[in-house]
Formats: C-alpha cells, structure tokens, sequence
C-alpha cells in the first residue's frame, strides 16, 4: 500500500496576503491558484523550495466560525515543520526579510530547531534533522 498526505489546509484570512507572505518571505512556489465558480472560493496551493511532498492548501476562512482559528489552528503548540538542507542559512536569511522567531536556535537531539510565527501567528518550527534521525532522507 502506498499513501501519502498531499495537503495540509491553513485558514487565512486573505488568499493574496497568504500567497505574498509565503512566496516572498519564505521562497515558497505558488504550485496553483484556481479559481473554483461552483464554491466562489480558490484552490491555492504552495510548498517550500524543493519540495516534492506535502504541500499547504491556503484556504480562505469562509464563515465566521472560521475566523477565531487564523493564526491559531493548534491552539499555541507549533504546527508546521520546516526542515531544511543548512539551518544557518535559511535563518539568517529569514531573520533579514523579517520573520519572527519566537523560540532562538538550540541544539536537539534530533537537530537544530529555532521557531518561528507565519504572518497570522501560527508557530513553525525550523528545523535541519541529522543524519543519525529515522527521519533524514525522508523529508
């Protein structure tokens, strides 16, 4: 049996917003924008540079129900893993375009970690796993 999880839904509050924030700041590519009439709502999709796996569904918060959870889908923990190939680079790269880190950079024992807050607050963590993890050459 092969199965994969393709997508994970992030609420947002504005689907440009989203797009910019995550193409601009975090190099992101836009994997789609679709406008779907039957729903008056969009299919946008990003995924970090070089990804081939999962990818984030940008989805409009579409009732006010919704609403209360941009920025606050787990409830304050960290919701979404960023590994990377060089730790230090994409830091300080990002620090420069202004991203928040909340949490400074520590070594772990799975790797190096620092976490940061996407633009509506939702906790990332930056991660570079080593080589001696079950997951390395996984993600």
């Amino acid at each position: 049996m092969n199965q994969s999880i393709i997508h994970i839904a992030l609420v947002v509050r504005d689907y440009d917003e989203a797009i910019a924030f995550y193409t601009r700041k975090l190099h992101f590519t836009l994997v789609e924008d679709t406008y779907q009439p039957e729903q008056d709502k969009r299919w946008v999709v990003v995924a970090p540079p070089g990804a081939y796996g999962t990818t984030l569904l940008l989805a409009k918060a579409s009732k006010p129900e919704q609403e209360p959870f941009i920025g606050n889908q787990t409830g304050g923990r960290v919701f979404l893993f960023l590994n990377t190939d060089d730790f230090w680079r994409d830091y300080k790269e990002m620090i420069a375009r202004g991203i928040k880190f909340v949490r400074h950079p520590k070594e772990a024992s799975y790797g190096l970690v620092a976490v940061f807050e996407d633009l509506y607050g939702n906790l990332w963590d930056l991660l570079q796993i080593n080589a001696n993890h079950p997951l390395y050459g996984r993600v």
